[in-house]
C-alpha cells in the first residue's frame, strides 16, 4: 500500500474574517508570526474519481447554515426551526456520518423527505474541504493535504487540483498490519507554538480550523480509502497546530466523531495532543471523554524553555503538577507522554532518569519519538541503539513505553514534518550555549 495528501478547500468567506480579527490580534500577540501565504511545491500526483455532484460547493453566506459546524443538539434545533421534526435532523446526521454514506452533496442525501431535502439544497451548506492532492509514502502512510479554495468557479472547475496559492492543511492516513488504521488532523492552519524541532512551527499561525474543517477530515479519509484499505479506526489531533489553542472547535469536533449514531470512534481511540496549556487540559480532562497526550519532549525547564517556548508560560512543574491533581478523579484514565528523541539534547541517560521522577504518580504511557529531520533543522535524531537503551531504563524502572519509529517522512508526512512554511518563516529561537557544540 501507498501513501496520501488530500488538499482541500476552506471557504473564501472566513479568511476575510480571520484576516480581519484573528489576524490583526495575532499581530499584536506574536509580531514575529508570518501570515504570508505561500506557494505550494509541485508533487505526483494521483487521479481520484468523484461523481459530478461531490463537486458541488457553495460559499459559505449568512443564510447559508454549514451542517458539520454543528453538535447533533444544534443541529436539531436548527432543523425544527425551519419546520422539521427532530427524527429529520436524526436522518440528516446518518446520512453525514454514519451507515457508509458521509454525503458530500445534497444529491447523496438519500431516504430524506422531499420538502425537507429541499430545504436543506436552499439553506445549508455540507462541504467543508474539496481534495486538491494525495501524496503517496513507500510505508503506506497517506498525507492528505487540503487547500483554500479561491472562488467557486475555480471548485466546480476543479481548479483546485492544481491550484498554486492560499492556505493549506494536512492529514495523514496511516494504515498498520494489526489491522488499525490511524488518521492524523490538523486542527489549526500552522501554529503559533513554535516548538523548536517541528516543521509546522515555522509557518507560524494563519487561523483555526472550523468544527467542520476538522470533522470532514475524518469523514474524506474514511470515504476515500476504507475500502481500499479498511475501516479507519483510531484519531489523532496530532496534525497542524496545537489543538487545545482551538479548543471550542476541537471538543466539538470530537464529539461528532464519536457519536454512536455518527463516526462511532471509541473516545478511547481519539487522542487529543497538547504541548502544555494548562488551563484547557484541565476544561479538557474535566468535559472530554477522549484520550489526552502531552509534547514533553524534556526533563529541565532549560531544555524545554528552548524547544517548547509555552514552558516559560506554564512550566513542568505547573504541567505535571495539574496533571496528577486532575486524574486523581480520573479511574482507568492514563494520558500519553510524547517525547521526540534530540542528539545531544534531550537523549542522555541521566534525562531518562530524569523523566522517570517526573511522571511518578501520574498515571501515564509514554512515547519515545524519533526526530524527523527537515530543512532548515538544526536537531539531530538520535540513533537506534541509544533509544534503546533509554527505552530500558523507563522500562526497568516500571514505566510503560513505546518506540515509535519515523513513518511517511519521504513525503514529509511524519511527525513534525506538516505544513510548508514559505520564503517568510517564524525565526529560530537562539540555541542556549552549552548545546552550540554539540549542534
Amino acid at each position: 500500500m501507498s501513501a496520501l495528501v488530500l488538499r482541500l478547500s476552506l471557504p473564501m468567506a472566513f479568511l476575510r474574517w480571520s484576516s480581519s480579527i484573528s489576524s490583526v490580534a495575532l499581530v499584536h500577540a506574536y509580531p514575529y508570526l508570518s501570515l504570508a501565504r505561500w506557494r505550494l511545491d509541485a508533487v505526483p500526483r494521483r487521479t481520484i474519481t468523484f461523481s459530478a455532484c461531490c463537486l458541488e460547493f457553495r460559499n459559505v453566506t449568512g443564510s447559508r447554515a454549514v451542517l458539520k459546524d454543528m453538535s447533533f443538539t444544534e443541529l436539531e434545533q436548527w432543523v425544527q426551526s425551519n419546520g422539521f421534526r427532530p427524527t429529520q435532523a436524526l436522518m440528516l446526521w446518518k446520512c453525514l456520518y454514519g451507515c457508509n454514506s458521509w454525503a458530500q452533496c445534497h444529491d447523496e442525501l438519500s431516504g430524506l423527505n422531499k420538502d425537507f431535502k429541499s430545504m436543506l439544497t436552499e439553506k445549508s451548506n455540507i462541504k467543508a474541504l474539496s481534495v486538491k492532492d494525495i501524496l503517496s509514502a513507500s510505508d503506506g502512510t497517506r498525507k492528505l493535504e487540503h487547500a483554500e479554495q479561491m472562488s467557486l468557479q475555480a471548485e466546480r472547475l476543479q481548479i483546485l487540483f492544481t491550484l498554486e496559492d492560499g492556505l493549506v492543511i494536512e492529514t495523514v492516513v496511516i494504515p498498520c498490519s494489526s489491522g488499525r488504521t490511524t488518521v492524523c488532523v490538523s486542527s489549526q492552519v500552522g501554529c503559533a507554538m513554535n516548538c523548536q524541532f517541528c516543521y509546522t512551527g515555522r509557518m507560524g499561525f494563519r487561523r483555526h480550523l472550523r468544527t467542520s474543517e476538522i470533522v470532514e477530515q475524518a469523514v474524506l479519509s474514511r470515504r476515500l480509502f476504507s475500502r481500499e484499505i479498511g475501516s479507519i479506526t483510531n484519531v489523532v489531533f496530532m496534525g497542524m497546530g496545537e489543538p487545545l489553542q482551538n479548543i471550542e472547535n476541537v471538543m466539538k469536533a470530537a464529539a461528532i466523531m464519536t457519536d454512536e449514531q455518527g463516526l462511532h470512534f471509541s473516545p478511547r481511540k481519539v487522542t487529543v495532543s497538547t504541548s502544555g496549556l494548562v488551563p484547557q487540559l484541565k476544561r479538557f480532562l474535566k468535559e472530554s471523554s477522549c484520550a489526552l497526550a502531552v509534547s514533553l519532549n524534556a526533563t529541565t525547564d532549560e531544555v524545554r524553555n528552548w524547544i517548547m517556548p509555552i514552558n516559560r508560560k506554564y512550566n513542568l512543574n505547573q504541567l505535571l503538577g495539574t496533571l496528577r491533581e486532575e486524574l486523581r478523579s480520573k479511574r482507568g484514565y492514563k494520558v500519553l507522554f510524547e517525547y521526540v528523541m534530540l542528539e545531544g539534547v534531550n537523549d542522555s541517560m541521566e534525562d531518562a532518569r530524569r523523566l522517570i521522577r517526573l511522571v511518578e504518580g501520574i498515571p501515564c504511557k509514554i512515547n519515545l519519538i524519533s526526530f524527523n529531520p527537515h530543512c532548515g533543522s538544526i536537531f539531530k535524531t538520535t540513533n537506534e541503539d541509544k533509544m534503546i537503551e533509554f527505552r530500558n531504563i523507563l522500562a526497568a524502572s516500571g514505566c510503560v513505553v513505546f518506540l515509535r519509529q519515523s513513518r511517511g517522512d519521504d513525503q514529509m508526512a511524519a511527525c513534525g514534518q506538516l505544513g510548508n512554511p514559505g520564503e517568510t518563516q517564524v525565526p529560530l529561537l537562539r540555541t542556549p550555549l552549552r548545546f552550540q557544540t554539540t549542534l
